[in-house]
């Protein structure tokens, strides 16, 4: 499981390295081989463990190709879908098309979530974070699944 958030600094190559912390899980669970793509609402992007990524991925090419929604899912999930492998030092090299497409440029926080991190430019994660901490009644709007979960 990934949680929490950690402040990351991207160096001139765009290699950042990965929190020590989720180092030794991403090693467990995909001897350091990661999958990073693209987030559908274009705010940051989505990096899963190999093992992880394929389910994901299996579902995702499993959907009918008429439908146009389907395809749109599969040509941006799977279409910006990269390997990447952690190197000797725990840093991973992330490919200038996606770091442009998260508009992230040197400094981003990485944000666990579950099977999965999600990696932010800082400033837009901050401004993110904020708007939802202060929009709306805390809990007004969760799905039915959840009207009997208590925190």
């Amino acid at each position: 499981m990934f949680r929490g958030a950690a402040k990351i600094t991207l160096d001139d190559k765009g290699r950042m390295v990965i929190p020590a912390r989720y180092r030794d899980r991403l090693a467990e669970r995909s001897q350091g081989h990661l999958i990073v793509t693209v987030n559908l609402d274009g705010e940051c992007l989505l990096i899963y463990p190999m093992g992880d990524w394929e389910p994901v991925e299996r579902r995702l090419m499993e959907l009918p190709t008429l439908n146009a929604e389907s395809r749109r899912l599969q040509r941006l999930m799977v279409g910006h879908a990269t390997d990447l492998a952690l190197d000797g030092h725990g840093r991973v090299l992330l490919p200038s098309e996606l770091r442009d497409f998260a508009k992230i440029e040197r400094n981003a926080m990485l944000v666990g979530q579950g099977s999965r991190c999600e990696l932010w430019q800082e400033a837009r994660w901050m401004e993110r974070r904020d708007f939802w901490l202060q929009s709306g009644t805390p809990g007004s709007n969760l799905p039915p699944e959840l009207d009997s979960f208590s925190l």
